[in-house]
């Protein structure tokens, strides 16, 4: 029973080699590997040797030719080098602005703070820091002229009345303050007219004296700070008054 049914299987195996032999080859029937219009590839193993060619021998013309070629001087491989250009200098860097200078000044005095005012007004868009100030100045009152009364009321009025008789008027004898008991004769604003009245009393024989006198008042200054870019004209915009140089603030 084994034995045929390994018979069996032999043979089955030997139709089935057949049939792939004759049906599973494409060269046995005939039939292409590729599509139809595709070139077949081939080994370059398969490919068959190119036939080896006699080499053309030179024309004559071209034989002739040849020792004018080889005799005409080569041409050059590029073109001359232009003469390199200097490079162009860089442009010089921009200047940084120049730093405004300042002037710094006092201007005064001013006769009132009402005049200290206007002129601050005046030169709001010309300074760059402006700063007010009151200071007390001595300044002269007058010429006084004058004889010492001898130091007590009765003696003051005796010489009063000896200057009414040598025809010596407008007097008058001061009755308070540190001058008291003092013979006035006058208070003048020209010096001048005061050496006249004293010369005056001189010449009548009586020791007339002659000293100025003076007085503490107020007065104004505006200080400023002007930059120095041309366009300063304060004078044209604050008159009357004067200037000079003080420390910046």
């Amino acid at each position: 029973m084994f034995l045929r049914l390994l018979f069996v299987l032999l043979i089955a195996l030997n139709i089935a080699v057949g049939a792939w032999l004759l049906l599973g080859q494409d060269d046995v029937h005939g039939r292409a590997a590729t599509d139809s219009g595709v070139p077949e590839l081939h080994l370059l193993s398969e490919r068959p040797a190119a036939p080896s060619s006699a080499p053309t021998p030179a024309s004559p013309v071209s034989s002739a030719a040849t020792p004018s070629t080889a005799a005409a001087p080569s041409a050059p491989a590029s073109s001359p080098t232009p003469q390199a250009r200097a490079p162009e200098p860089a442009p010089a860097p921009p200047q940084p602005p120049r730093p405004n200078t300042y002037t710094c000044m006092a201007l005064g005095p001013f006769a009132t703070q009402t005049d200290m005012r206007n002129a601050r007004v005046a030169l709001t868009n010309q300074a760059a820091r402006m700063r007010s100030r009151q200071e007390q100045t001595t300044q002269t009152a007058g010429w006084w002229v004058y004889l010492p009364g001898g130091g007590s009321r009765d003696k003051a009025l005796e010489l009063g009345r000896r200057l009414a008789a040598a025809n010596v008027g407008d007097y008058f004898v001061v009755g308070q303050g540190d001058q008291s008991n003092t013979v006035s004769l006058g208070l003048f604003k020209d010096p001048a007219n005061a050496r006249r009245r004293r010369e005056q009393v001189v010449a009548a024989g009586f020791p007339a004296q002659m000293t100025e006198r003076t007085e503490t008042v107020p007065e104004y200054w505006l200080d400023v700070v002007i930059a120095d870019n041309g366009h300063a004209d304060w004078r044209n915009r604050v008159k009357g008054v004067g200037s000079h140089s003080t420390g910046c603030f």
